[in-house]
């Protein structure tokens, strides 16, 4: 089968490795559909790998033993390989799980074929096609869990710095929660995609009275949520410094090589009485609702599914996704 692989700085392509053998709990599945995440940053450094990508929609097509899906399931790929032992993972907070181990082969996502445990394979409903179902991954995921943190309802505005694609799945959310959403975003082409998809307002970051112009949209009070995609040390604290007092904010953002945030646990966590946490994806327990969103929002995820190319571009893909004119790049294994 083919799968894509990073061969160098800013160079990409497709190599052939054998197909996988579905075994014991794992199945078989045929991609239909592989967003792009994070990955773009190899892309970049030139960390050579076969092994890219961790969200996907596709279609069982071999099981090994019985279990939780068959032959033609359509399905949503969740993330990891857990063991599925654990409380993390009884508790369905898997992506927690520290103790779980996956095939040797089949794990990478931009590849036409894969393995993953079948409790992990999620059903996709009936007239929902596959590019709109694995956005319950990245797209929508980890800002939905987020939410479910800190208890997003209709009587909130939500602060959401950083509108990468994470972020702007993240003004979906929001939104589909009747909360009113700020953004907090420096490129112009992604603050104009926030705005469509619900963005009440758009702040720049490199703004010099940046905190002000929130505060001043709310009244002077703060958000009631913040939630952090960017990673940035900045962003958090701006969330922090922009959240009312007795407010909540949720890490989202992975921070990688951008530092370490300053906090001081006094003014920030005890006077203001701020309730700081993180969140990584959320509770697979919550699936259901997740794919109510998707199914009640197509026209937000056409918009923010900027581009749909064939895994054969994967170059092009990744040089679209490292300049940030994009949100979410969905790639077609078999195109």
């Amino acid at each position: 089968m083919k799968v894509a692989a990073i061969t160098g700085a800013r160079q990409a392509g497709l190599v052939e490795v054998p197909d996988p053998v579905a075994a014991g709990d794992f199945a078989l599945v045929k991609v239909h559909s592989a967003p792009m995440c994070a990955e773009y940053k190899g892309f970049v450094d030139g960390g050579k790998t076969s092994s890219l990508g961790h969200e996907a929609a596709g279609e069982v097509v071999a099981v090994a033993q019985a279990g939780n899906v068959k032959v033609g399931d359509r399905v949503v790929v969740m993330p990891q390989y857990p063991c599925g032992r654990c409380d993390d993972c009884l508790a369905g907070d898997y992506i927690y799980c520290v103790s779980g181990k996956g095939p040797v082969s089949g794990t990478a996502t931009y590849a036409q074929y894969l393995l993953k445990n079948s409790w992990l394979l999620m059903p996709i409903p009936e007239g929902v096609s596959y590019e709109h179902a694995s956005m319950a991954c990245c797209g929508l995921g980890p800002t939905f869990g987020a939410m479910d943190l800190v208890g997003v309802d209709r009587f909130d505005t939500v602060l959401i710095t950083g509108a990468g694609p994470v972020g702007l799945g993240g003004v979906i959310n929001a939104r589909y929660r009747g909360a009113r959403a700020l953004v907090v975003e420096a490129n112009p082409y992604r603050a104009a995609k926030a705005l469509k998809l619900g963005a009440e307002k758009v702040f720049d970051p490199k703004h010099p009275d940046v905190l002000k112009q929130i505060l001043d949209a709310t009244g002077g009070a703060g958000v009631d949520k913040a939630i952090d995609c960017s990673g940035v040390p900045a962003a958090h604290r701006l969330c922090i410094d922009a959240a009312r007092r007795r407010g909540q904010v949720a890490f989202v953002g992975e921070t990688y090589a951008y530092g370490a945030t300053p906090l001081s646990v006094s003014p920030d966590m005890i006077r203001k009485g701020l309730t700081l946490k993180g969140s990584w994806h959320y509770n697979i327990a919550r699936f259901a609702d997740l794919m109510r969103v998707i199914v009640d929002s197509p026209g937000p995820l056409d918009e923010l599914i900027t581009h749909r190319m064939g895994m054969s571009q994967v170059q092009q893909a990744f040089e679209i996704s490292a300049s940030g004119l994009c949100a979410k790049i969905v790639l077609d294994p078999w195109k």
